[in-house]
């Protein structure tokens, strides 16, 4: 090999070595580079991350103060309230007298029942010998009469409590008797009326009841019943399948209808005595033998007494009326439902009797009741 082929190849390889050694350098100064950005943002990220926690820390306490300040007062009364429990519970009850001075107390005095508007009644009562006892309220210190099927019997003074007893020295007769208060000074009537009925058979077998606008209230029932204290007047079958009974029974009180021990429908026995009771029971066999039984139930349902009447069905004429005789205590609404089923067909009898005004029927009076009307 020649000096200048040696000479090249050296000069080639210092060439090369210069610029790996370049390459170099450069890297490491950008790994610094680096490096010096990453402790910087390093840095900047750290202190931010400190001031948001102090932020965050000085918010907090803030935020506590500010409760305590707008707070503090409940929270005064809470603890106030908690030692006062403690001092009750635990101190004073060591700290307790054995004999404790009570002040005399003045006897305190029922004022009278002047915020009543209106008569009461507070008992009605029929006597085992026949004798009544009414009972009631009105003004303190006030006249009060006692009003019997509208004609004042008695008038007598309240007491300071407006209490009033009233009971008669003579016995009433056996009949049907309505009470009415009437308050003096100024004049009103009670609103509330009591029935009384006194059976012939004797107290033990008397009603009274108490009638309000929402309904009547046994007072007193019957300790004993007598068979003709429920009896049946007439039975009718209609040629639409309808049965109507009549009869009477003790005022007020509830009366039931089967047919041959089958449920078939009830009504109340009127202020007079008497009930009408009409139910369907589909066609009857002609000949054929059925029992018919009317019950009559006291203020608990349970029954006090019965009536049986077993009749052989006869063979339908097919009219299309029947005829009604009108008891006291009546109306036409009553006498249609018990016969057309419908109380509101009470026009279609006024027609077919001539009666002009349909509120005024008359005792024994003989209706014409149309039973087909299609």
């Amino acid at each position: 090999m020649t000096a200048n082929n040696k000479q090249n190849t050296s000069n080639t390889k210092r060439s090369t070595d210069d610029l790996i050694d370049n390459a170099i350098s450069k890297q490491n100064d950008w790994l610094e580079n680096r490096r010096a950005y990453t402790r910087s943002f390093l840095k900047k990220f750290n202190a931010f991350t400190e001031e948001k926690q102090q932020t965050k820390d000085t918010k907090k306490d803030n935020e506590k103060s500010k409760v305590l300040k707008n707070y503090w007062f409940p929270i005064l009364c809470a603890l106030i309230v908690v030692f006062i429990a403690i001092w009750v519970a635990f101190i004073r009850i060591n700290h307790t007298p054995k004999f404790v001075l009570v002040p005399e107390v003045p006897v305190q005095v029922t004022k009278p029942r002047n915020e009543i508007k209106v008569p009461e009644f507070d008992i009605v009562r029929i006597e085992k010998d026949g004798g009544i006892v009414i009972a009631g309220r009105w003004l303190a210190n006030n006249t009060i009469s006692v009003m019997v099927n509208g004609r004042i019997i008695a008038t007598q003074e309240t007491n300071p409590y407006g209490e009033f007893v009233y009971a008669p020295q003579h016995k009433w007769n056996a009949g049907n008797y309505t009470i009415v208060l009437v308050g003096g000074e100024p004049e009103v009537k009670s609103f509330e009326k009591v029935f009384v009925y006194i059976s012939e058979n004797g107290p033990e077998n008397s009603v009274s009841l108490l009638m309000t606008k929402d309904g009547s209230t046994l007072l007193q029932m019957p300790t004993v019943l007598n068979d003709n204290d429920l009896t049946v007047s007439k039975i009718d079958y209609l040629s639409t399948g309808r049965i109507v009974v009549t009869g009477d029974g003790m005022p007020r009180l509830r009366v039931s209808l089967s047919l041959n021990n089958e449920y078939i429908g009830f009504a109340r026995v009127s202020d007079h005595k008497h009930f009408g009771l009409g139910a369907d029971v589909g066609e009857l066999k002609t000949g054929q033998e059925y029992s018919l039984t009317i019950r009559m139930h006291d203020g608990d349902g349970r029954t006090v007494s019965s009536v049986t009447q077993k009749f052989t069905m006869p063979e339908m004429t097919g009219d299309d009326d029947t005829y009604y005789t009108v008891r006291r205590g009546d109306c036409l609404w009553i006498i249609a439902r018990n016969f057309m089923r419908r109380g509101i067909l009470f026009s279609i009898i006024a027609d077919r009797n001539n009666i002009k005004n349909p509120d005024l029927i008359y005792p024994n009076q003989l209706l014409q009741v149309p039973i087909n009307t299609k």
